[in-house]
């Protein structure tokens, strides 16, 4: 009993060695870096705050952002700021790689890190507030509301991080922008890195406040883990591109225009329910104007009616006119990186236009095509009297035999012709005009 006793506390401490030796290497310092190449969307402060959160639980030095976006949604970037104010470790914001930029959005951002790097060849400000969403423009009141509440935003991010205030205005009120070398000079962010390794050389010893008391950042040696979104977010980015979106809109509505004009498909009504319902997932981060999208979908109705009402193509070029100026319409915004590409409209309309007047011809075709089944498809059919039809007798018609009905006397073997089907499965014939012609010239 001792033996077994002995043996299993052996194989348990043979599996504890791993266990212990695995949560050594998790528990070894590491800062995580978050690689943020996009505008500011819901998605990208999902993501941000989650691995925020999990720096936190583990207590890790710090947790890199490398930033690189025009900016983005106002709601998303101060979702981030909260986030990053919030955290019990630094959060380093380093715009980088050459060429990068932290505009608009991403100047508050980086305003409200702890440590704000630049590398060489960077830039950051350009934030002054741009209203979008549905509807007009907002008057000069409305506008110099959020103005003036974006400035004094960034003045006390300014203020809480120790940076120049003056400038976290001016990029608001002014529009201004500034280089790396530019922003170090001015107090806006605390060094100029070449790379991660050198950024986080120069920051290690630097100090940062938490609850009023003072505190060191150790990050000489610390390696970095870096986490990519998901696959789930990733695609949930994607679907924020207004490109992206508005091309998911248009394939699901021409797949419901499809299903509608041709029942019982099936295929083209899934894919487009589906696509249609990722769209307005896309649309909920997006500002979307309604009477864009209104258009959009009076486009459709008329598209469906053109093939249900002869309108002569006049249902077909209105909705290829209310498409057009739906689609510009679409996203209202004056950034860039929020709107939908001039080429994909006029291609996407392009391309919709022609797919409706295809399936529109189609449909006429199938209509004007005589019935080739049921009732209505025996009319005009010809067969042979297989008896002498004298008010009855029997017809062979489409392979078979049929009673039938005639008004004159036909001769057994005589072609006939099906005039129509009546009740009880009789058919009415007569003869063909070569069998009435055989007959004359035989009589003669």
């Amino acid at each position: 009993m001792m033996r077994i006793l002995l043996l299993i506390l052996i194989i348990l401490t043979s599996m504890s060695c791993p266990l212990l030796a695995a949560e050594q290497v998790i528990a070894s310092p590491v800062i995580t870096r978050l690689n943020i190449d996009s505008a500011i969307n819901p998605i990208v402060a999902k993501f941000i705050r989650e691995q925020l959160d999990d720096a936190n639980r583990r207590q890790d030095p710090a947790l890199l952002i490398e930033l690189n976006t025009p900016g983005g949604l106002d709601t998303a970037m101060r979702e981030i700021i909260q986030a990053v104010l919030g955290s019990q470790i630094p959060v380093i914001v380093y715009v980088a790689p050459a060429g990068a930029r932290a505009a608009s959005a991403g100047a508050l951002i980086t305003l409200a890190a702890d440590f704000a790097a630049m590398a060489p060849g960077t830039n950051i400000g350009a934030a002054h507030p741009v209203s979008i969403g549905a509807g007009a423009q907002p008057d000069k009141t409305m506008q110099a509301k959020l103005v003036n509440d974006a400035a004094a935003y960034a003045r006390s991010l300014a203020l809480q991080r120790g940076r120049n205030l003056d400038w976290a205005e001016k990029i608001v009120r002014e529009s201004i922008s500034s280089s790396a070398q530019e922003a170090l000079d001015l107090q806006v962010i605390d060094l100029i890195a070449e790379n991660t390794s050198e950024l986080l050389q120069k920051l290690d010893g630097r100090s940062y406040l938490r609850l009023g008391q003072k505190k060191i950042l150790h990050s000489k040696d610390v390696p970095l883990m870096q986490i990519e979104m998901n696959w789930r977010l990733q695609i949930l980015s994607a679907l924020s591109n207004p490109t992206f979106a508005y091309l998911l809109m248009m394939l699901g509505l021409l797949g419901i225009f499809f299903e509608i004009s041709q029942p019982g498909v099936i295929l083209p009504g899934v894919v487009g329910t589906i696509a249609i319902l990722l769209a307005f997932f896309a649309f909920s981060t997006l500002p979307i104007n309604y009477v864009g999208l209104l258009l959009i979908l009076l486009a459709i109705v008329m598209f469906i009616l053109e093939v249900k009402v002869p309108s002569f193509g006049m249902l077909t070029v209105g909705g290829i006119i209310a498409m057009a100026f739906g689609s510009l319409m679409l996203v209202d915004s004056s950034q860039p990186y929020l709107q939908i590409s001039k080429a994909v409209i006029a291609a996407t309309v392009l391309v919709s236009a022609g797919f409706i007047l295809f399936a529109s011809w189609m449909v006429v075709r199938t209509q004007g095509r005589p019935v080739i089944f049921g009732q209505e498809g025996m009319i005009g059919e010809r067969g042979k009297a297989t008896s002498t039809i004298h008010r009855e007798g029997q017809v062979f018609v489409h392979g078979e035999l049929w009673q039938a009905r005639a008004a004159d006397k036909i001769k057994a073997g005589s072609e006939v012709e099906v005039v129509k089907l009546l009740d009880g499965l009789v058919l009415e014939v007569r003869a063909t005009n070569e069998a009435q012609q055989e007959s004359t010239g035989k009589g003669a």
